[in-house]
């Protein structure tokens, strides 16, 4: 064969891989509903599990789903065996599985930051208010204990990202005008935001470790999409951005669950099933990988 019949077959080739649309399995939480799904790759839901006001989600390496429930955190195996459970009188938006097994949670009423162990005993304790105040549902959202030992809070009230060391002491603050609802530390060291529609401006912003925006998606960046109510958050290891769009506040169906954005602010992939989900509120994308480490998810 020719080199130049070799390198046009190769190009058209690379055409036709590149042209194939894209497609994720993911876990999710729809918040109004209050169920788990599993998705496949075809969009169809695999498995569904009930969770009232489930706003955090993780597959674990194990397969197991780690979740919250309103008032509580649960692991459930694939065949809906409860094999974690917490229960808390305060409301809980955070949960995450940490490498010891020991699983973090933060309630947002209580104000505290909790490491807890398999067998439910609290083994870390840190109060971020006094035990005598009742900080509100709206205090704290999504919550994250950091790989330096580190927690990374989202105060959703009070318009404000906050990390705070092993013992509760303040170590990073960014204000986020608009309700910050999740966060994540990426492993450059910037803080990935994902903002509600406090003051009408949802958006998802990254910041470098001095607190200066690096990059954003606004409200009306992505041409023919409005978002609404910017929830759940993931980083691919592309360098993509993978958002959920909250669609509460009478927004039903009036724009994607979810979507994926290049750097520059291409959409790649969203998913707007609205027969079976109502509020996606978190979002995990699997891609036939369950055997990632929870620190290698950027979630």
């Amino acid at each position: 064969m020719r080199p130049t019949l070799l390198i046009l077959l190769l190009s058209i080739l690379q055409s036709m891989l590149l042209a194939q649309p894209v497609k994720h399995s993911f876990v999710c939480t729809d918040y109004t509903q209050g169920k788990v799904f599993i998705i496949s790759a075809e969009g169809k839901a695999i498995w569904e599990y009930p969770a009232m006001h489930c706003n955090d989600v993780w597959m674990l390496p194990n397969g197991n789903l780690l979740f919250n429930t309103g008032n509580g955190v649960k692991e459930v195996t694939r065949d809906k065996q409860i094999v974690f459970q917490y229960d808390s009188k305060s409301d809980i938006y955070a949960c995450q599985r940490l490498a010891n097994g020991n699983t973090f949670i933060g309630e947002s009423n209580s104000g505290k930051l909790l490491e807890v162990a398999p067998d439910g005993k609290v083994v870390k304790e840190i109060k971020l208010i006094p035990d005598t105040e009742d900080a509100g549902y709206a205090y704290m959202r999504n919550a994250r204990k950091l790989v330096n030992g580190n927690y990374l809070v989202a105060h959703y009230g009070l318009d404000v990202v906050r990390e705070y060391d092993p013992k509760g002491k303040l170590v990073m603050e960014i204000q986020v005008k608009g309700g910050p609802h999740s966060v994540v530390r990426l492993p450059s060291g910037n803080t990935l935001v994902a903002c509600s529609d406090h003051n009408g401006d949802p958006k998802v912003v990254e910041f470098d470790p001095r607190g200066k925006i690096v990059w954003q998606v606004l409200k009306n960046d992505l041409p023919g999409i409005e978002l609404k109510f910017m929830t759940g958050l993931q980083r691919l290891s592309n360098g993509n951005t993978v958002m959920t769009n909250w669609l509460g506040h009478d927004n039903f169906g009036k724009a994607p669950h979810a979507i994926e954005v290049t750097r520059d602010k291409k959409v790649v992939w969203m998913y707007n099933d609205f027969s079976f989900i109502q509020t996606m509120s978190s979002i995990q994308i699997l891609d036939n990988r369950t055997d990632l480490k929870v620190d290698e998810i950027w979630h």
